[in-house]
């Protein structure tokens, strides 16, 4: 993986500030995603996480602070260059949310009936869901609902849709979340499989601390509002600083 000596990140958040009333809840987060790299995010339960996400996909507009992508600051964007700009983050959310009256099939076309244009730089609609799928180990769903698949089975569809416009960065929200061990280590090992393939850049949010071992290249605690400790699974988690080893102990 590339060093902060000798590349630029693919995603920068500066200074992010965010507020609801009298409630801070970031304080000035900081981050660099760079190419090809898996970062982890990991913070306990209203810590800000949810809020910088929301950020970070342009839900949410933050009171002040940047957030780069791919040299553009999305907090100045419009609509329409915002929506374009989504269409190279690929996002997997917690729990899946695939759309429960369409078919397998139905949820991987969505996204590309809704960017018909990114389906020319492909070899058409019907080639992209079937390799979409092919890539997470499930070829023989596609005419199934999501009703009639498993938990592991959902958030691997869920995962063939976040990557069916072939984007560069993608952002997992808690991916083995609801999981039992066994198909959470197959999730994560997708997500392994998928960057090496891909080169992606991911951002991984999760309370997770195996996912986070196994996945992370790099990992970010977020402890009240910022981006209080950074560093390596190893470093971090030898770390002497008791908010830090709060995260590793079980």
């Amino acid at each position: 993986m590339n060093s902060e000596k000798n590349i630029k990140p693919v995603l920068e958040i500066k200074n992010l500030k965010k507020s609801f009333g009298d409630n801070h809840v970031l304080k000035g987060f900081n981050l660099k995603l760079y190419e090809g790299e898996n970062l982890v995010i990991m913070g306990k339960s209203g810590s800000g996480k949810s809020v910088m996400v929301k950020c970070l996909v342009g839900l949410i507009q933050p009171d002040s602070g940047s957030i780069t992508i791919k040299n553009q600051d999305i907090t100045t964007m419009g609509q329409a260059e915002l929506d374009l700009l989504r269409t190279e983050i690929g996002f997997l959310f917690q729990g899946s949310a695939l759309y429960d009256s369409m078919t397998v099939r139905g949820n991987l076309e969505f996204p590309l009936r809704r960017h018909k244009d990114k389906i020319e730089d492909f070899q058409g609609t019907e080639f992209s869901v079937k390799e979409a799928l092919e890539n997470v180990g499930l070829s023989d769903t596609i005419d199934l609902m999501p009703a009639e698949l498993s938990g592991g089975m959902q958030r691997r569809v869920a995962m063939a849709r976040a990557l069916i416009l072939k984007p560069k960065i993608i952002m997992y929200d808690e991916p083995t979340t609801g999981l039992d061990p066994i198909t959470a280590k197959e999730i994560i090992q997708l997500m392994r499989t998928i960057q090496e393939k891909y080169n992606t850049s991911s951002i991984i949010i999760t309370h997770d601390v195996d996912c986070a071992r196994v996945i992370s290249n790099r990992m970010i605690l977020l402890v009240d509002g910022i981006n209080y400790a950074e560093g390596t699974f190893e470093e971090l988690s030898n770390s002497k600083d008791e908010q830090v080893q709060a995260f590793f102990k079980n």
